[in-house]
C-alpha cells in the first residue's frame, strides 16, 4: 500500500502540473489540438518511454503508449478540458494508467496499452468524443466540422502536423477496456466511499421548447388577459422538478432560458427552455421526455401559449460490460473495501468505445462533487486505493474470458 500511497502523490502532482499547460494564463482550458496539447503530449510521451513503452500520436492526435505482448488491454480517458476547468476530469484516468505500468516494473502478461484522448468534451468543435470516436472508426464524418474561427477538424489535424487521411489506422482493437475517472458529482462522499463501480452510463435527451404568447404592458394588461410565455414556462419547469423528484433515477434539468423581450415591465412574449433528460433504462427516459412534452401542451393549451418542441438528442444508454465489472468490484473486495454501483449520468469515452469491446470504469471520490471548476479536487487515499485495485484488476483479468 505504501508503494500505492507514494504512486498517488506522484500522480496528484502531475495532474497540478499538466494542469498549467492552459490556452489561458491562469486557468485550466485545454481544447482539441490546442498549442498547450503539445506540452501535454511531450510530458506524458517522457514518463512513457521511460516506463520502456512505445509511444505514437495517431491521426486524431490522441496520444498512445504500448508495452507487453498478447491480448491488448487499454486503459483510457481524455487529455482536453472545458474551460477553466480542475486538473483531474479525463488526465487522471490517462496519469493512472501510467502509474500502474510503472509499478508493475515490465512485467505485463499482456499488452497494455494507455491511451490519452485527445478531445472528449465538445468545447472546440461543439460535438464531443473526437478522440475515442476515432478509436472505434467513427469520427470521419466529423471532419468538416467547423471551430469558431472556421478551422475545420481536418485543417486543425493538419496543423497539428498529423494527417487526417490515416484516421482509420487510429482503430482499436482490444479484448478490454478500462478507464478511472473522478465521479463528478456527489454519491460516494454521500456513502463515505472512496471508489464505485459504474454499471452503465445513462443514456441523454436533449430538446428545446418554445413557448410563445403575447408580449405586452406589465400594468396595462389584466391578469385573466394575459398570454405569458414565462409564466408557462416557469409552471413546465416545476413539473419538471417533480417528476424527477418522484421516478427513480431520473435526473431532469432545464438549464437554459431566453425570454423575449426580457424587459422588467413588458410581459415576456417569447421564452425557449432547454432540456436535458438522463437516465441509465431508455424506456424510462423516453416515458419521461413524453411525459414532459404532453405536460408542456397542456400548459401551453390552458394559458393559450403555443408550445414549438426541438429535439436534438436520444444518446441511449451504454452498460459496461458484466464481465469486467465483476473484476473490478471483486478487485475492490480484495482490498477490503465495500463494494457500490454507481450510474454515471455524465457521458464518458467508455461509452463510445463500450459497444465495440468490453469495457469497465471505476469512480474516484469527487470531494463536495465538484467537476468541471478549478476546485475539483481529489483525496491522496482515494487515489492510493484506486491503483491498489488497478493493480488487483490488473492480476486478474483473463483476456479468454473478457
Amino acid at each position: 500500500m505504501s508503494r500505492c500511497l507514494d504512486a498517488a502523490r506522484g500522480a496528484i502532482a502531475r495532474c497540478q502540473m499538466l494542469a498549467t499547460c492552459s490556452e489561458e494564463p491562469g486557468r485550466t482550458t485545454r481544447t482539441f489540438l490546442s498549442p498547450p496539447m503539445r506540452d501535454v503530449h511531450g510530458h506524458l510521451r517522457a514518463w512513457m518511454e521511460a516506463c520502456g513503452m512505445e509511444v505514437r500520436l495517431d491521426a486524431v492526435g490522441n496520444l498512445r503508449g504500448t508495452i507487453g505482448q498478447g491480448p491488448r488491454l487499454v486503459i483510457g480517458s481524455h487529455l482536453d478540458t472545458v474551460r477553466d476547468a480542475g486538473a483531474y476530469d479525463g488526465v487522471l484516468g490517462v496519469v493512472l494508467g501510467l502509474a500502474l505500468v510503472e509499478l508493475l516494473e515490465g512485467h505485463v502478461p499482456f499488452t497494455l496499452e494507455v491511451v490519452g484522448c485527445a478531445e472528449e468534451e465538445g468545447v472546440r468543435f461543439g460535438v464531443p468524443f473526437l478522440g475515442s470516436r476515432a478509436l472505434v472508426g467513427t469520427a470521419a464524418p466529423l471532419l468538416d466540422l467547423a471551430d469558431a474561427d472556421g478551422i475545420s477538424v481536418r485543417q486543425a489535424i493538419r496543423s497539428y502536423g498529423l494527417d487526417a487521411d490515416q484516421l482509420e489506422e487510429a482503430r482499436l482493437d482490444a479484448a478490454g477496456y478500462l478507464e478511472f475517472h473522478i465521479e463528478q458529482g456527489p454519491v460516494l462522499e454521500h456513502l463515505d466511499a472512496p471508489l464505485g463501480v459504474v454499471d452503465a452510463i445513462a443514456g441523454q435527451s436533449r430538446l428545446d421548447l418554445t413557448f410563445t404568447g403575447q408580449a405586452n404592458h406589465a400594468g396595462t394588461t389584466p391578469m385573466p388577459l394575459r398570454r405569458d410565455a414565462l409564466a408557462a414556462a416557469a409552471e413546465w419547469m416545476l413539473l419538471v422538478e417533480h417528476a424527477a423528484h418522484t421516478t427513480s433515477g431520473l435526473m431532469a434539468t432545464v438549464g437554459q432560458l431566453h425570454a423575449t423581450p426580457n424587459i422588467r415591465n413588458v410581459i415576456n412574449g417569447r421564452v425557449v427552455a432547454s432540456l436535458d433528460v438522463r437516465h441509465a433504462t431508455d424506456e424510462v427516459r423516453r416515458a419521461a421526455v413524453d411525459h414532459l412534452c404532453e405536460g408542456a401542451h397542456a400548459i401551453g393549451r390552458r394559458r393559450s401559449v403555443a408550445v414549438d418542441i426541438a429535439r436534438h438528442l436520444d444518446q441511449p444508454a451504454v452498460a459496461m460490460a458484466p464481465a469486467l465489472t465483476g473484476i473490478l468490484a471483486e478487485a475492490i473486495a480484495a482490498t477490503g473495501l465495500t463494494v457500490h454501483h454507481l450510474t454515471s449520468g455524465a457521458g464518458h469515452d467508455a461509452m463510445i468505445v463500450a459497444p465495440q469491446m468490453p469495457a469497465a470504469m471505476l469512480f474516484l471520490r469527487s470531494p463536495g462533487g465538484i467537476s468541471h471548476h478549478p476546485d475539483e479536487r481529489v483525496l491522496v487515499e482515494d487515489v492510493a486505493a484506486a491503483l491498489e485495485v488497478g493493480l488487483q484488476f490488473l492480476h486478474r483479468w483473463d483476456p479468454r474470458h473478457a
